[in-house]
């Protein structure tokens, strides 16, 4: 395995788009997959839900977000994570612009 090194805040490739920018920083062949996401004012499309077979860590380093869930929704700021179990149906209803929102998700089984 080959060292890999990298900087969350860099946002050399970065260029908003209309969809959030994703970046897979690493999956290997187990059930890990860590991302780094960066939103700019993006939102779930209306009336959808992720509902995931995995579950997933979600941390925002940078920025704010809002997610809301069946029976509830969480304001998030900077430092704040939470751990979101397989099939607990969630969707984005809000992300900063200024500063841009940058996520860390590890999705695991």
């Amino acid at each position: 395995m080959k060292i890999t090194r990298g900087n969350f805040f860099e946002l050399e490739n970065y260029q908003r788009a209309p969809e959030e920018f994703l970046e897979v920083l690493t999956s290997g062949t187990g059930p890990v997959r860590i991302e780094r996401i960066i939103s700019e004012g993006h939102v779930s499309p209306p009336d959808f839900f992720y509902d995931q077979d995995e579950s997933e860590f979600v941390a925002v380093l940078q920025g704010e977000a809002a997610i809301e869930f069946q029976s509830k929704t969480l304001k998030f700021f900077k430092g704040d994570w939470l751990i979101i179990p397989p099939h607990e149906k969630h969707r984005v209803i809000y992300t900063s612009s200024d500063p841009k929102c940058i996520w860390l998700t590890v999705f695991f089984n």
